[in-house]
């Protein structure tokens, strides 16, 4: 314990043995440092050196660690892979040296192209940039000379005449009153746009006596009418209902003249004004007789020879639907041609029977000595005779079974109620009108009702008396609707009556039906009759009708259109130009100042068919931006023809008698964005393209996310008012172009199947010319129309949803075809194309064109239509029967004839294609 604790504490006894502990151990550690340094440097270099010394031996076999041949290596089993390897290598490595440097020189040479093609590229742009200004100056050169030749001449400074200005001096008599002498043309220039002035009857006190339909009726047609004006001050026209007068109102003829002398714009002999007497019933007063009417013309449905001025009064119809449409499920049918009866008559004419049938003299006996005064007695006796014959089934009746409607002296009185005259009349061939005795009585209301109620039932009217004055007769053709005859040849009538062709008499009758439609059959078609003959009178044109303006449907576009190999893939047919220019409009329609004056005789008489009057008719459907149709292309466009040839130089240009014409594309559809897209897609690059009018006709407007494809044209999107399939065919404002392309959303065609069908329709622009075909078929067992689409060597429609059409059409379909047709439309939500078939067809009396073979042109994989349901078929059956009712006979016809290429399957050179023309 005590040593221990010295040793701890340092002392003396043992501090030598401690420092050579601690000196020992440091030479340890030393001499091990050393030694592994020896080991570690000297050992490699004397190994190092052994070696060497080895390998420099003379004799190469004693080579223990040197390099040897690579043939010895490779006799190493484990080392022969990696040479293979290195071999293959080592070919690899060459051939991709050479083909770098094969490419190095291609590079090269195409560094070369380069440098060519961008000097040919500023070449291009300079002769480019030299091309547009020559075309800037010939443009330019161009609009001069045409302002030279045809300059435009602003509309002339209107000057009014003073209130109480009266004008020309008054004809010695008034009765001589024509345009000329009784009519104030400063107040109508070409440019007033025939503004018209209607008196309100409410305010003066000849409208209390009034009838109350009557007022009623005329009122709600002068709001609508699109002549008619507030200001008096520049009225061209002034109007004045003064009849018919209600029952037992009897106004006397100086107390009517006071109230017409007293009107605010009478201007002391009324020049400028019509005087209106609308007749309800067979029996309406001659209010005017007796009245001095000045300078005012006057319109009504009774005239005396001494009253009526030729070509300044107007004798109107009979206004019987006051305030209600015609019902065109009474009117019976056009067809059959021949009815029960040939022909019938009714009435009664107490006056005139002054002799006995017993007692009647021949007409060869009256004639040897001063001819009568009246040949009715002749004529009932030569009538009962015909009846008597049986011959042919024939009723005439000279007493009426209960007492007659009033008449006027020597009239024939109507018998019975207007529904007993109307049954007999659908059972009658044609329907006798026999004129009053009296010579001196140029027209009654009698007679008028008399022809009214024939034509509305499809009973061609036969006027015995040629010196009547018919309704509008100095305006319409009546020779095409009905037989007028002299009464001496009474005796031939029979004969007269049965030479006429079924053909000839069925389109009398089309006519008759026509003339009672568009100016007999309501108030509002009597007004615009009377105003569209003074207008044509003085020759003003008519106003355009209105076009339906297009609610924009805001949409972004952008998105790069594809390419459809089905509908690019056109072989080696070049199908023309695709314009990179603005889209261009059909020229507008700049003969509307004159078309009255050049056009009259040819409009109103000359033209056959009912379509010639519908220029003229009071809906006046003149264009308001395109040509006249059917007389396109003639008298006002330049005129130049094809290339000719059955190749390149053929399609290269449009050809034709307008070389420079484009088309609008109207397309349907409903909440299938989808497939809308792919449809508007396959429309990009198609040549002759103005634009797409998209009709959305959902309420539903479109995804804002939705990316329109970008097809080189405008594509416009229209929001409608209703989903209705009608929206298909309005005359949107944005329509620029004649020719329409009326396609469905889900069509399939071909680029070069469009480019084929719009040639085709430029050689027949009046008619419906497309793709898929269907026919119409008599039901024997049901008695009645089927709608047939099976293939079939004959057809009478043409589909709207991928065809042609004029713009014309557009405007007849919207605002001239009979509303129930649109209104059966609306309830099916079906038949448009149908209707539209009917309409061309009744309006040319011509079958649709159809082109290729196709009779599908669905797009494949696309969401089932509405032609897919069941009900489809049955529900285009009815619309058939019920369009037929309301033409009154079957428009329809059918063709067989089927429009293809002039060389199709004609074997060509390579360096030849097929031409677009037909046979």
């Amino acid at each position: 314990m005590t040593g221990y604790t010295m040793l701890r504490n340092g002392g003396v006894g043992n501090g030598g043995q401690t420092c050579m502990l601690r000196w020992s151990n440091r030479i340890r550690l030393t001499w091990l440092s050393f030694t592994l340094f020896i080991i570690l440097v000297f050992f490699p270099l004397i190994a190092h050196y052994y070696l060497t010394t080895l390998d420099e031996a003379d004799e190469a076999g004693k080579r223990i660690f040197g390099p040897r041949a690579g043939n010895e290596l490779c006799e190493v089993k484990h080392v022969l892979d990696l040479c293979r390897i290195r071999e293959s290598v080592s070919e690899e490595l060459l051939q991709l040296e050479a083909k770098r440097q094969e490419l190095n020189s291609e590079i090269a040479k195409l560094n070369l192209k380069i440098e060519a093609c961008k000097k040919s590229i500023e070449n291009a742009k300079q002769d480019l940039l030299q091309l547009k200004n020559v075309i800037s100056q010939t443009e330019h050169s161009y609009k001069e000379l045409m302002a030279q030749n045809q300059p435009k001449l602003s509309l002339p400074i209107r000057l009014l005449p003073e209130k109480d200005d009266a004008g020309l001096p008054p004809p010695k008599v008034t009765r001589g009153c024509r345009l000329h002498n009784c009519f104030d043309y400063s107040r109508c220039p070409l440019t007033s746009g025939f503004p018209v002035y209607v008196y309100d009857s409410d305010q003066f006190a000849l409208g209390s006596y009034l009838d109350p339909l009557v007022k009623q009726a005329f009122q709600a047609t002068a709001r609508a009418n699109v002549y008619v004006t507030e200001n008096a001050d520049i009225a061209c026209l002034y109007v004045v209902l003064v009849g018919e007068m209600q029952d037992p109102v009897v106004l006397r003829p100086a107390d009517l003249e006071k109230q017409l002398y007293a009107l605010p714009h009478w201007r002391a002999d009324g020049h400028n004004h019509v005087i209106i007497n609308l007749s309800r019933k067979s029996y309406t007063q001659n209010l005017l007789y007796n009245v001095s009417t000045g300078r005012a013309m006057v319109a009504q449905s009774t005239f005396c020879a001494a009253q009526y001025r030729p070509g300044f009064d107007v004798v109107l119809s009979p206004l019987v639907h006051a305030m209600s449409e015609p019902n065109f499920m009474d009117i019976p049918p056009q067809v059959p041609v021949k009815r029960k009866y040939l022909f019938t008559f009714q009435g009664e004419k107490i006056e005139s029977l002054r002799s006995s049938l017993q007692e009647a003299r021949s007409f060869e006996e009256e004639m040897e000595g001063d001819p009568p005064a009246d040949y009715d007695d002749r004529i009932i006796a030569t009538l009962k005779a015909v009846q008597d014959s049986k011959l042919d089934q024939v009723l005439v009746d000279f007493t009426c079974k209960i007492q007659p409607q009033p008449s006027l002296p020597t009239e024939w009185a109507l018998c019975g109620e207007r529904e007993d005259r109307l049954d007999l009349l659908r059972l009658s061939t044609f329907a006798l009108i026999i004129t009053p005795g009296d010579p001196h009585l140029v027209i009654s209301s009698g007679c008028a009702t008399r022809l009214f109620e024939a034509l509305e039932v499809g009973a061609v009217p036969v006027v015995l008396g040629e010196q009547v004055q018919l309704p509008y007769q100095d305006m319409l053709q009546w020779n095409e609707a009905a037989l007028v005859v002299p009464k001496p040849r009474v005796t031939e009538i029979h004969f007269l009556l049965r030479s006429l062709s079924d053909s000839d008499l069925l389109a009398m009758r089309r006519q008759g039906r026509f003339l009672w439609e568009t100016y007999f059959s309501t108030a509002d078609s009597i007004f615009n009759t009377v105003l569209a003959m003074i207008r044509t009178r003085i020759q003003i044109p008519a106003a355009p009708i209105r076009e339906e303006v297009a609610a924009e449907i805001p949409h972004r576009s952008g998105k790069a259109a594809g390419t459809d190999p089905n509908m690019a893939d056109n072989g080696d047919l070049d199908l023309g130009p695709v314009e990179t220019e603005p889209p261009y409009a059909s020229p507008k329609y700049l003969r509307n100042f004159t078309l009255t004056v050049t056009d009259f005789y040819r409009s109103w008489n000359s033209a056959p068919g009912p379509f010639h009057l519908f220029p003229h008719t009071p809906f006046d459907p003149v264009l308001p931006s395109e040509a006249k149709f059917l007389g396109s292309g003639t008298g006002f466009r330049p005129i130049g023809g094809g290339a000719g040839g059955s190749g390149k130089e053929f399609q290269a240009a449009l050809g034709g008698n307008m070389p420079r014409e484009q088309f609008t594309v109207v397309m349907l559809t409903y909440e299938r964005e989808e497939v809308l897209m792919n449809s508007l897609e396959r429309l990009n690059g198609l040549p002759y393209l103005n634009k797409v009018v998209v009709v959305w006709n959902s309420p539903k407007l479109p995804s804002e996310d939705l990316l329109w494809p970008d097809i080189g044209v405008p594509i416009m999107v229209v929001r409608t008012e209703k989903n209705s399939l009608n929206n298909r065919f309005l005359p949107w404002n944005e329509i620029e172009t004649e020719a329409i392309l009326s396609i469905d959303d889900d069509a399939h065609l071909r680029h070069d199947e469009i480019m084929f069908g719009f040639r085709v329709w430029r050689e027949a622009r009046d008619r419906i010319v497309g793709f898929p075909g269907r026919y119409h078929a008599w039901d024997i067992p049901h008695q009645s129309w089927l709608y047939n689409s099976n293939y079939s060597c004959e057809l009478s429609m043409v589909l709207t949803g991928a065809a042609f059409f004029h713009k014309y059409y557009a405007y007849l379909y919207s605002y001239v075809m009979p509303q129930a047709i649109r209104d059966m439309v609306d309830e099916y939500i079906n038949c448009e194309d149908i209707a539209m078939n009917f309409l061309v067809s009744h309006i040319t009396r011509k079958p649709p064109i159809k082109v290729t073979s196709r009779w599908t042109f669905r797009c494949p994989g696309c969401p089932q239509a509405l032609s897919h349901d069941d009900s489809h078929f049955h529900e285009r059956h009815k619309c058939i029967n019920f369009f037929v009712k309301v033409y009154g006979y079957m428009p329809l016809l059918y063709t067989q004839f089927r429009v293809d290429s002039v060389l199709f399957k004609t074997r060509l050179p390579h360096d030849k294609t097929k031409c677009f023309k037909f046979i």
